[in-house]
């Protein structure tokens, strides 16, 4: 379901297409190397540590930890009102390969590095769902 949604919609490109295809199935979807196993993100059709194109797309579990996160106290973005968490998740699959996101159903007080969470979906549009992650209870 469709929820008012106030912030910038992403405009998926070639290389970002299979990204949010997944997203928008609820899927959290990564380019995966096939000859030397790195998962790639951001999205590309080469990989950065070997060079292959080589590469397909798999589903990931959407679990990970909390690597790093700043709390955004200044109006910078339409949208996006303060307070508000920036946070790079360290998937389990690959502890190197960081996306950034908001951490959703946490207050400031529990939001700490290393903390599990897992992946939730906000639908944006119609077409559009973004990944944001939660503690994992």
């Amino acid at each position: 379901m469709v929820t008012e949604y106030r912030r910038p919609v992403p405009e998926p490109d070639e290389d970002t297409r299979d990204f949010w295809d997944g997203c928008k199935r609820h899927e959290l979807i990564l380019k995966h190397c096939k000859d030397c196993g790195y998962y790639i993100h951001p999205p590309k059709q080469r990989c950065p540590k070997c060079l292959s194109t080589n590469v397909d797309n798999t589903q990931v579990s959407g679990r990970g930890t909390v690597y790093s996160y700043t709390i955004v106290h200044t109006e910078t973005a339409p949208g996006f009102t303060p307070p508000y968490n920036v946070a790079l998740i360290a998937l389990e699959e690959q502890e190197d390969v960081r996306l950034m996101t908001n951490i959703v159903d946490c207050t400031q007080d529990q939001l700490k590095i290393g903390l599990p969470v897992e992946v939730s979906f906000q639908d944006a549009t119609e077409d559009v769902s973004i990944p944001l992650f939660r503690p994992r209870i």
